[in-house]
């Protein structure tokens, strides 16, 4: 299933490299306050800049605790790999909401969509071709770990069924010992058209720290017995998910190879994620080219590039591709964090970030778990698209859109508690009458409407694709094509 959004039909014109527009003097003085825009612009670039160094410092601190788990393969080890994955988490959720504007996550060149996000947060995971993997419908079917096709050399490249899974358990990228684990390798993630092949990035990790989210017995679950596969983790009331023994990683010929590949994707992210905060920092060329802004063409474009991301990811990708489709078709392998059964935290952290993005405030992440953001040393705030539309005369629609985040931000919190308290989500998704999962659908759909409005007052055009997801989202049960 396809989990990345096309840019093309979204903004139009490319940003230019130059930044420079051209002269639109004799445009009216109250269509937009370029000060005011460029002060938007400016607020924007910190929380980017902000939410990204906060992903490469965790990103870090995970590889830092994966070379410790490798020197000394404990159980105490594991559970701190795990933790730091959760960790890195916080942060880099916060930052999707600067996606689909053809920015550097997305972007190379900022003209073409040939970014690292697949390589970063692509899902779901070909873990077929990763590892073992237990099988059996309705969870563990082909549908579910299946891949269509790869450029591995895991089985020639030739598709992998649930059948094939189960005949042939060594017979991917750990079990294979002919096969070099090297970055060579993890760059052919996401190559099939179904992007069922995702062999790399956080989920890729995940995976290997926590396996498959089996029943209490070690067998895989059956769609509706998923409360059957909820463990409780320390005080915090996290939901773990997979039950990877610790034996996977002492084993003396395949334990050393799933450190290897630990580390190499370790390092690709880390990678990938600096290159991304590059394109923020101060003489990044993204960066220098979105706060260029000479004209009411230009401020138009960018603050449309600001929406885009909001409204996007709102409604096409949160509501629908992240939540919807899960949810419609009680698919476990569908929800983001299928592993760790972190998916409670994505959903808040994607919409956190939208939120961040109104209110111009990114108040850091949560470094201890308990769902209060609680790491400021890179906190950043200043002035904010809220502030723009009050300034422009528009208090009612700043109103209007806060009570809308706050409808949104009453149905994550109701997910969040029902994860920590043992309800994570793949057991929510079983009834599609669960009224959190529902109600932040429908949440998240009427925000984007408001988002649209927010872009008619300036005249910046579509903000939210109709084509991003096939989902119906005021009707969060029906199924998506």
């Amino acid at each position: 299933m396809m989990r990345h959004l096309t840019l093309a039909a979204l903004l139009g014109a490319p940003l230019a490299l130059t930044g420079c527009g051209d002269d639109d003097s004799d445009s009216p003085s109250d269509e937009l306050n370029l000060t005011n825009v460029e002060k938007v612009l400016q607020t924007n670039v910190q929380l980017a800049l902000a939410a990204y160094s906060d992903s490469v410092d965790t990103v870090a601190e995970l590889s830092d605790a994966i070379l410790q788990f490798e020197a000394n393969p404990s159980e105490a080890n594991l559970i701190a790999a795990k933790r730091a994955w959760l960790v890195a988490r916080e942060p880099y959720g916060q930052t999707e909401v600067f996606r689909f504007r053809l920015s550097p996550i997305d972007s190379t060149n900022y003209a073409d969509e040939d970014g690292p996000e697949g390589d970063i947060n692509a899902w779901p995971l070909g873990e077929a071709l990763i590892d073992y993997v237990q099988v059996a419908a309705p969870d563990f079917d082909t549908d579910q770990i299946g891949v269509t096709q790869h450029s591995t050399p895991v089985n020639g490249g030739q598709a992998i069924d649930a059948d094939f899974a189960a005949s042939n358990p060594a017979e991917n990228i750990i079990g294979n010992l002919d096969i070099t684990i090297d970055l060579d390798l993890l760059a052919n993630t996401a190559t099939a058209e179904d992007e069922h092949d995702v062999i790399s990035g956080y989920h890729a990790i995940e995976f290997l720290l926590w396996g498959q989210d089996l029943n209490n017995a070690g067998a895989p679950t059956n769609g509706q017995d998923r409360e059957t596969a909820v463990k409780v983790w320390d005080a915090d009331q996290l939901a773990t998910g997979g039950q990877r023994p610790l034996e996977d990683f002492t084993d003396p010929v395949l334990g050393p190879r799933r450190f290897a590949y630990l580390k190499v994707a370790v390092t690709k992210l880390l990678a990938d994620l600096t290159q991304v905060k590059e394109g923020w920092d101060a003489g990044g060329a993204y960066r220098e080219a979105f706060l260029q802004v000479d004209s009411q063409e230009d401020a138009k474009q960018r603050l449309a590039e600001i929406l885009t991301g909001m409204g996007t990811l709102s409604e096409g990708e949160l509501a629908g591709e992240r939540m919807q489709i899960a949810f419609s078709a009680n698919s476990q392998e569908d929800e983001h964090s299928c592993f760790s059964d972190n998916t409670h935290r994505d959903i808040w952290l994607d919409a956190e970030g939208i939120k961040n993005s109104f209110i111009g405030v990114y108040a850091g992440f949560d470094r201890d778990l308990d769902g209060i953001d609680d790491d400021a040393t890179n906190a950043a705030w200043g002035y904010s698209l809220q502030d723009l539309l009050i300034d422009s005369g528009h208090s009612d629609l700043a109103e209007r859109f806060q009570a809308a985040l706050a409808q949104t931000e009453a149905g994550y919190m109701a997910i969040d508690a029902s994860a920590r308290n043992g309800q994570p989500f793949d057991v929510l998704i079983q009834d599609t009458s669960s009224t959190a999962v529902a109600d932040t659908i429908r949440a998240l759909n009427a925000q984007s409407a408001i988002i649209t409005e927010i872009a008619a007052v300036w005249d910046l055009g579509t903000v939210v694709d109709p084509e991003a997801s096939a989902c119906d989202t005021t009707t969060p049960s029906a199924e998506c094509p």
